[in-house]
């Protein structure tokens, strides 16, 4: 089999911790790519397997059965130091005795590369990750984005044939992570570096990936683009952990339309007729004043974030939580409305067949 073109392969990986062979599973017959030259994130709750999987690729864990595959080559057997990766950890783990530059020219210098020689790739690293300047400078007089991006040029530095990330925004507030973000983002494509990145957290993964591997309790629940695990999650899991989805029981017809109280959806994919579960996005919502066929509602809470209203409205679908942009029509609790459907955010999971659609 010909892996010349993938970064990262794993072939049918399970791991299993401690002798026993009863012990349970962490991560139970996994097998995915990471195409060369793109960022793929693993997500999922803790405990899910996605930080044991990163572990396997950086060789910091074996497995208890099957292949890995890193440029081409099979590291399966092969430790940390024999693969051509660089790990960075939510903690940066940077020498406090250090200076920024003697930071990043530390793993040159392990592989024995000469003073001169090291600092000229490090300083060059730096310029890369937008840091021009502060050679001298110690880690603790960085801010925590500074010390985030010397921890990427010590890693960049080595020119690892994969990057590995784990949480690594976590200890940022929330402005300087969207910016790191989008930074890491605009690395791994400048330099076309080939990314394994694990997160929780579902808007940075949307972010900065090419490929979203879901895993839930071990197993690959589904992998895709961000805008595939969105709009069409193939499972009620999926669909609740890529953004709060509420589901609703609905009922497909033998014409392929499906019923959700007074709504008609028209799924893209055909759905088997009988029982079935919309999940809706609350920003799938339109509110209207007047119309046909649509859901009556009436406003039980509401919250201004800026730029958009969250809307609570009980139905008689249950209680509704919606997202609302319109910032001119702006409703008061316990005005009467209507809920229809737009066309994104919307999708058929659960079905009786496991088909999954998206409503038209």
């Amino acid at each position: 089999m010909n892996h010349s073109g993938a970064g990262i392969v794993f072939r049918n990986i399970t791991k299993r911790y401690g002798a026993d062979s009863n012990a349970a599973l962490a991560v139970k017959g996994i097998s995915f790519e990471v195409p060369r030259g793109t960022l793929t994130t693993i997500l999922g709750p803790s405990g899910c397997g996605k930080t044991t999987t990163l572990r396997m690729i950086a060789g910091l864990e074996s497995p208890t059965a099957g292949e890995i595959f890193i440029g081409g080559k099979d590291v399966t057997t092969l430790g940390p130091a024999q693969r051509n990766v660089s790990m960075m950890f939510q903690s940066y783990a940077l020498f406090p005795h250090m200076n920024v530059a003697e930071n990043v020219m530390y793993g040159l210098r392990m592989s024995g590369q000469p003073k001169d020689v090291a600092r000229t790739k490090a300083v060059e690293a730096l310029r890369g990750v937008g840091l021009v300047g502060f050679d001298d400078r110690l880690p603790s007089e960085l801010s925590g984005g500074q010390q985030q991006r010397v921890a990427l040029a010590r890693a960049l530095v080595l020119e690892p044939e994969v990057l590995l990330f784990d949480e690594p925004l976590s200890n940022l507030d929330a402005r300087l992570r969207r910016e790191m973000r989008e930074e890491i983002r605009a690395l791994q494509q400048r330099l076309s570096l080939t990314v394994a990145y694990v997160t929780h957290d579902q808007a940075e993964a949307m972010a900065v990936s090419d490929q979203i591997i879901v895993m839930n309790q071990g197993l690959i629940a589904q992998k895709g683009t961000p805008r595939e695990l969105y709009e069409t999650p193939r499972s009620e899991f999926v669909a609740g952990f890529m953004g709060e989805a509420m589901l609703f029981p609905a009922t497909a017809q033998a014409d392929g339309s499906v019923l959700l109280g007074p709504l008609v959806l028209r799924p893209r994919a055909v759905v088997r007729s009988g029982p079935v579960k919309v999940a809706v996005r609350p920003e799938a919502w339109r509110i209207a004043r007047r119309g046909e066929g649509l859901v009556p509602a009436r406003l039980a809470k509401s919250a201004y974030l800026g730029a958009v209203h969250e809307y609570t409205f009980d139905t008689a679908l249950g209680r509704i939580f919606v997202v609302s942009s319109d910032l001119d029509d702006v409703l008061a609790v316990g005005d009467d409305v209507l809920l229809g459907l737009g066309v994104h955010g919307v999708s058929v999971v659960g079905s009786t067949d496991g088909a999954q659609a998206d409503a038209e």
